[in-house]
């Protein structure tokens, strides 16, 4: 077994849509970034990259490259998972939390959940999503934007199981 931790963080910005593991969270603003900006793909699929000793996010979706403009990043996630599976692994489970201060996060916990496991092919259970506030401290305290981490636990393909 291997583990891999992930982070992302991004600025909030006007007319964009708020996307955080591959739901559109209605909210006056979004996240500014090259793709969709969904901080909770981009800390889960640094996580997985991590645990397979396969770089990062920018090392295979570099943001300089306009294909990756706007993208959408459960897809991108998606292909990270195709990646490790190419080295014979497998995801077991992933745990992300969300820090902002707003929007509140339990209300779409379900919907996250759901997303991320069918990007990752496995069942919602193996999906785990939280949301924390900073307290109002630093600049997520100050609502100027979100952070996520996550960490990802993967496998060796076992034939036999």
């Amino acid at each position: 077994m291997r583990a891999g931790i992930g982070y992302d963080s991004h600025r909030f910005a006007q007319g964009r849509p708020l996307i955080l593991g591959g739901v559109d969270i209605p909210f006056g603003q979004g996240l500014a970034g090259h793709s969709d900006a969904d901080a909770v793909a981009h800390a889960v699929t640094d996580a997985l990259l991590g645990a397979a000793g396969l770089g990062d996010i920018g090392t295979h979706f570099p943001p300089e490259d306009e294909r990756y403009r706007d993208a959408d990043s459960i897809q991108l996630l998606a292909a990270a998972a195709r990646l490790i599976e190419q080295r014979n692994y497998q995801v077991v489970n992933v745990d992300v939390t969300v820090v902002c201060e707003t929007p509140r996060i339990g209300p779409h916990v379900p919907a996250m959940r759901e997303r991320l496991a069918q990007a990752l092919d496995v069942s919602p259970d193996a999906v785990s999503v939280k949301g924390k506030t900073n307290e109002r401290m630093g600049w997520i305290g100050r609502g100027e934007g979100i952070a996520a981490m996550a960490v990802a636990l993967i496998d060796t393909v076992d034939a036999g199981r």
